[in-house]
């Protein structure tokens, strides 16, 4: 599990073909990999990844075909990613329980600068739409943020400095595809509905 609070924003310096799939190498900046221990998990742009090796701030991790055909990011040498550790039982939840399972990837409709803060518009799949809610949690790229609009599959988020600062939210861009996370509740909250019609 992880809480959507990025540490920080790694290089991916090398993407090597495994069999269709890739081989990441990334480049860490102040995660700190000393308490990370081959088989530990991280967030990669919101995506769950295995460590299988690691020197120094680097660390590798193997990403299946199916994880590249339902994410984005994922696939490019010298791109920046968001990166978390996965929780421990004791650590501080500062934004919400995030499973690092991506549930679809959208697309970035605008991005406006309001002066003290920026206007974020994504295109969610149809699919999901149904799950963002006003005022509810979702993650883009690994990002825990608060819903402030949903209009149809579309929905807004606002960024502060702060964030465009410490992810790579500020990268965006009209059309960029985005990794994208619904609230774990609302999964629940769908299969317990499913459970009491059947």
């Amino acid at each position: 599990m992880f809480s959507g609070i990025i540490a920080d924003v790694g290089l991916i310096k090398t993407a090597q073909d495994r069999d269709g799939g890739l081989r990441l190498t990334v480049a860490t900046q102040v995660l700190g990999m000393d308490d990370v221990a081959i088989g530990d998990s991280i967030a990669v742009n919101g995506v769950c990844l295995t460590v299988i090796e690691k020197v120094g701030n680097d660390f590798t991790v193997e990403v299946s075909r199916e994880t590249l055909n339902c994410t984005a990011g994922l696939d490019k040498q010298d791109h920046h990613v968001n990166l978390e550790k996965a929780l421990r039982l004791s650590d501080r939840l500062g934004g919400h329980l995030v499973s690092g399972h991506v549930d679809g990837v959208g697309e970035v409709a605008s991005f406006t600068n309001l002066g003290e803060s920026w206007r974020l518009v994504v295109r969610a799949p149809q699919a999901l739409a149904k799950y963002i809610a006003f005022k509810g949690s979702i993650t883009i790229n690994g990002v825990s943020l608060t819903v402030n609009r949903v209009t149809g599959s579309e929905f807004d988020v606002n960024l502060i400095p702060h964030t465009l600062q410490a992810t790579t939210l500020n990268e965006l861009k009209a059309g960029t595809r985005v990794n994208l996370e619904i609230d774990l509740i609302a999964r629940y909250v769908e299969r317990m509905q499913q459970a009491e019609v059947a």
